[in-house]
């Protein structure tokens, strides 16, 4: 399913954005992951979520074909995506976040609780775990590129998850919109949000606050934020599920995109 992109203006930043699926029911809007683009998703997941709601996804400021500089904290990552949903006048929408994705949406609902119906967090993390994990993951791939990037970071060593991964990685469509921003501006950028998220303190009373229901996704083995990192969001969360895939890292919904949209829509619906 393809989509053309569409620009509006939020805060004085021209923002892109890309709708598909159904025209009714509660908009499902996709927030990615570090350095990811719009591009970036696999279209398996993303046509099969659209099959059955109406799907937007977003190059956050100064990402991909966005304009803008890219925010160093998730709070003003947050702040430009909450400004986004109200210049499109959505009166609530669901909500996927993976990976720096799910940094943002648990920040907007804590900040506005009341745009959100239900959210999915996939290979996410609380604050608070320290950024050592995410240091060491990152410099590992210093000298890769390309494929080799996303099969390291996102799938575990084993062949199976390799051999997924490459699929996914054959799966995905990548154009040639691009924004002004350079990319190593969005690397240091979100680099620096991330870290200095999870170099903040843990804090399960601000995490209580979110009453929407949630869907934690998780690999078993993810190594940028471990597996148990995950769990303990569930476990701070009032209203939470959790879901762990077999043999999979930080990309389990790549990795096994059928029973994630199955799940994901059965979660929404």
């Amino acid at each position: 399913m393809t989509a053309r992109t569409e620009y509006v203006d939020v805060s004085g930043v021209r923002t892109a954005y890309r709708r598909l699926g159904r025209a009714e029911g509660t908009p499902l809007l996709l927030l990615q992951h570090f350095t990811g683009t719009m591009d970036n998703w696999d279209p398996a997941v993303v046509d099969a979520l659209a099959a059955r709601r109406p799907v937007i996804l977003l190059d956050n400021a100064g990402v991909g074909a966005s304009h803008g500089a890219t925010p160093d904290n998730v709070d003003a990552m947050s702040a430009h995506v909450i400004a986004f949903i109200e210049a499109l006048k959505l009166p609530q929408l669901d909500v996927l976040g993976f990976s720096l994705g799910s940094f943002i949406a648990q920040q907007i609902a804590q900040r506005r609780p009341e745009l959100l119906r239900k959210i999915i967090l996939v290979g996410g993390c609380p604050p608070g775990q320290g950024a050592a994990t995410f240091h060491q993951v990152i410099a590992a791939v210093a000298d890769k590129s390309g494929a080799d990037v996303l099969l390291q970071l996102f799938f575990t060593p084993t062949a199976a998850s390799q051999a997924l991964g490459m699929e996914f990685v054959q799966r995905l469509r990548f154009g040639d919109e691009r924004g002004p921003n350079p990319p190593q501006q969005v690397f240091n950028a979100q680099y620096q949000a991330i870290a200095d998220w999870c170099e903040a303190p843990f804090d399960a009373a601000a995490l209580r606050t979110i009453r929407n229901p949630v869907l934690v996704v998780q690999g078993s083995n993810d190594t940028m934020f471990p597996t148990p990192q995950s769990v303990l969001l569930f476990d701070s969360l009032p209203n939470a599920q959790l879901s762990l895939y077999p043999d999979s890292g930080h990309a389990s919904l790549f990795q096994y995109p059928a029973l994630f949209a199955e799940q994901a829509n059965y979660f929404l619906n």
